[in-house]
């Protein structure tokens, strides 16, 4: 009988979806038995993007409904921190609409960070775009815990969703926030029409930049963007991937993102038996989330599965 390496592409995409899982799961009980991480996030600028990402319902290139406005003060920005902190979050995101932020805006978060920290007992993260390694610094002075900046897919699929910016800038970025000792939280999306090598690379190119957490959004086609009518994938192939992710990156934390509720809905139990350990909770950056309380019946329901 022919052996094959249970990383190896034939494996991970040929072996039946149940085994898969338990050997996902099984990684993940080795590796982080007792850890799931509750995160939540304020969009804190929202809109007018210059980027032309395809799956972006932020960009000034495309017609779509969302809320459009400038960055939030700072005391808008630590009362979504307390708020955070009230529902459960273990960490608060800043994010901000754009490739990068004005030097008076990242004085904003700057000072918001500062604040934060002296009243709130929460790791706080950033999503601010392209920093420079100043700037990241600058952060990581004032206590930012860790900057999240998503590779989005993986180095081939990559220009055919984002044209502005390269893959590159998205990889120097990361490695320049780990150089000044900031954790990184990366990921992507999946359903944009890659394939599943696409997927495998953009997992190994995570595991080659030792990032700390990795967040899968599955495809939520929003209306006016250039995937409005893409078909969804399954999900099996959802839940396969995050398989795929857990088997790959085995200690890393492997949040399920943007298209839990929407795309897996009753099957969101088996995501984390597939290998994930966290989740956002209190909604998305454009698109609203389950109620809190629906969330954390959802996390009792896989603690006990856990335990299984």
């Amino acid at each position: 009988m022919e052996t094959v390496a249970k990383n190896s592409t034939k494996y991970l995409l040929q072996t039946p979806l149940d085994e898969l899982i338990a050997l996902a799961n099984k990684i993940r009980q080795d590796n982080l038995p007792d850890v799931f991480e509750k995160c939540s996030i304020i969009n804190a600028r929202s809109g007018r993007c210059s980027e032309d990402c395809k799956f972006c319902a932020q960009s000034a290139r495309r017609k779509t409904s969302i809320d459009i406005y400038q960055l939030k003060t700072v005391d808008q920005i630590v009362e979504a921190a307390q708020d955070a902190k009230a529902i459960g979050a273990q960490k608060f995101g800043i994010v901000t609409s754009g490739n990068r932020l004005s030097d008076s805006e990242l004085d904003t978060v700057t000072k918001a960070v500062t604040k934060i920290k002296q009243n709130i007992d929460i790791d706080i993260c950033a999503s601010l775009g392209t920093l420079t390694a100043q700037q990241l610094q600058t952060l990581k002075n004032v206590h930012l815990s860790r900057y999240h900046h998503n590779i989005e897919s993986s180095r081939n699929y990559y220009a055919k969703i984002v044209t502005t910016h390269t893959f590159d800038e998205r990889v120097n970025t990361i490695k320049a926030a780990k150089e000044v000792g900031l954790q990184v939280c990366s990921g992507g999306i999946i359903g944009m029409g890659e394939s599943w090598h696409d997927r495998i690379d953009m997992a190994e190119t995570l595991r080659e930049l030792s990032v700390d957490s990795v967040p899968i959004n599955i495809l939520i086609p929003v209306k006016g963007t250039p995937l409005e009518n893409i078909e969804p994938i399954s999900v099996d192939d959802a839940i396969r991937t995050i398989c795929i992710f857990r088997i790959i990156l085995k200690d890393k934390i492997i949040k399920v993102a943007a298209g839990r509720e929407t795309h897996l809905k009753d099957e969101q139990v088996k995501a984390f038996l597939a290998g994930a350990n966290g989740m956002l909770i209190g909604g998305y950056l454009t698109i609203k989330g389950n109620p809190l309380q629906a969330d954390y019946e959802l996390i009792e329901k896989i603690k006990e599965q856990w335990k299984k």
